[in-house]
């Protein structure tokens, strides 16, 4: 209750500000992994600036950062009664288990393949965009990060042997807790919100899931690895309520989609460097930074799409599972 009072504050408080230009449309966008500095959040305030700039000022698009106003889940709530407008989070899965389908482990293996599969009009696109709208929801891009991995301290771990015993923090959707219990870890969804505190108390032994900025900027103080397990191509997704999209006019949603185009085309052509910058960070402030083998490799996505792709069946349906695995990268 005291969350959802301060975002009504909050909120009320953008508006009341807003009114002394004189926009014709406030709306409100949620970064809620990100903070003001993380790229998230640069990127959160370019979309709002070239909106701004592009409408005369017609449109303002308030940003709000990390647990300013709520946790993840909290927040998607809002968003689907339409009082934020914008969200730019990992894709959650708490109104359908299809909406994280990008996240199926061992999707795509490589840059060149997520890029395609990614990309407006890439099959994997083709496959998104109508379940958002289902659940009331406007897919206006993904916001692509790099590969995921793993951080740990004290050990770490390149097959299912030994990770046994390790304990790692997982996203709460699906199929992430179970694609870390098929590669041996033990596995913990955690908030996002919690995760510091529950590495540093010994709840778990790391993160999983994450490129390396998160794991290093984050935790890099208690964690000493990072594996390029490459589980999963970590991503974001700009939403917008769709009751909200579709009460703009067409010019205004050419003004918004454009933004979103244009974010999502610097961070496709940013997200590879960002992330190799962020190795060599991490590695040069002492985290120890580990690439399984091509057979370690192998054997991972071997074992985790025998065991997650039938569970993802189960919850997407076999008409996208043929399409996946029609597009899904060759293994390695």
């Amino acid at each position: 209750m005291k969350q959802l009072l301060t975002l009504i504050f909050v909120l009320g408080m953008g508006a009341v500000t807003s009114q002394a230009t004189e926009p014709d449309t406030i709306l409100h966008l949620v970064c809620t992994s990100g903070d003001g500095d993380s790229p998230q959040g640069i990127s959160s305030r370019e979309f709002a600036e070239e909106i701004a700039q592009t409408s005369n000022g017609r449109i303002r698009v308030n940003v709000f950062y990390q647990n300013e106003l709520g946790g993840q889940n909290e927040l998607l709530d809002q968003l689907m009664k339409g009082n934020v407008h914008f969200m730019l989070e990992w894709p959650l899965t708490a109104y359908d288990q299809r909406l994280a389908l990008g996240f199926l482990p061992y999707l795509v293996i490589g840059w060149e393949d997520a890029f395609t599969a990614f990309d407006e009009g890439g099959w994997l696109r083709d496959l998104i965009d109508p379940l958002f709208e289902e659940n009331g929801l406007k897919f206006l891009g993904p916001y692509p990060e790099g590969f995921g991995g793993i951080g740990t301290r004290g050990r770490y771990a390149t097959n299912v042997a030994d990770a046994q015993g390790i304990k790692v923090r997982s996203q709460t959707i699906f199929p992430l807790p179970q694609t870390m219990k098929a590669m041996g870890f033990e596995a913990v969804p955690i908030d996002w919100s919690e995760v510091y505190t529950s590495i540093q108390t010994g709840v778990v032994d790391g993160d999983s899931g994450n490129v390396i900025y998160w794991d290093y900027e984050y935790f890099g103080d208690v964690l000493d690895y990072f594996v390029h397990s490459k589980q999963n191509f970590a991503f974001s997704i700009l939403s917008m309520n769709f009751a909200t999209w579709d009460a703009l006019d067409s010019a205004d949603q050419r003004v918004i989609g454009t933004a979103a185009s244009n974010m999502m085309t610097r961070q496709f052509a940013a997200a590879r460097a960002e992330d190799e910058k962020w190795i060599r960070t991490a590695q040069e402030n002492g985290m120890e930074y580990i690439v399984p083998s091509d057979a370690e490799m192998a054997a991972w996505v071997k074992k985790v799409r025998a065991e997650i792709w039938p569970l993802a069946e189960e919850a997407y349906g076999s008409e996208i599972m043929d399409k996946i695995r029609a597009n899904a990268s060759a293994p390695q």
